[in-house]
């Protein structure tokens, strides 16, 4: 019995999700997203670009790569979800905070350019 009790217990821990996990953002108005973030994206050509993105106080935002390639966007609120359209491709996007750290995730949808898939920035302080 004892036995059977500490495996139970050593599986709940074990699956349970722990402190300092991220944790998801309510965005109340765009605003909140205004700043410097910095990333990585997936290149055309098969590597990675490290991306600086800009985002302005109504949402819109400049967005460029190393090797400069420009993307420009906004992103809005929709039904309390926060969604973007940029001049590549449109989606989703989560805000989360992990160790004191924030990160805008983009998650483009059924546009050509969604090969390049998620894409996660930090903001800069």
């Amino acid at each position: 019995m004892r036995t059977r009790l500490a495996l139970l217990l050593a599986s709940v821990f074990a699956l349970s999700p722990l402190a300092g996990i991220a944790a998801d953002k309510k965005i109340a108005d765009v605003k909140d997203l205004a700043g410097s973030w910095q990333g990585w994206v997936a290149s055309q050509s098969g590597g990675q670009d490290h991306v600086t993105m800009t985002i302005e106080a109504d949402g819109s935002y400049q967005a460029s790569t190393r090797a400069g390639t420009p993307t420009v966007g906004k992103f809005y609120l929709e039904g309390g979800k926060l969604r973007y359209q940029s001049s590549l491709s449109s989606g989703s996007a989560t805000v989360s905070e992990d160790k004191g750290k924030t990160w805008l995730t983009v998650i483009p949808e059924g546009t050509a350019y969604s090969a390049t898939g998620r894409t996660e920035y930090q903001r800069m302080k």
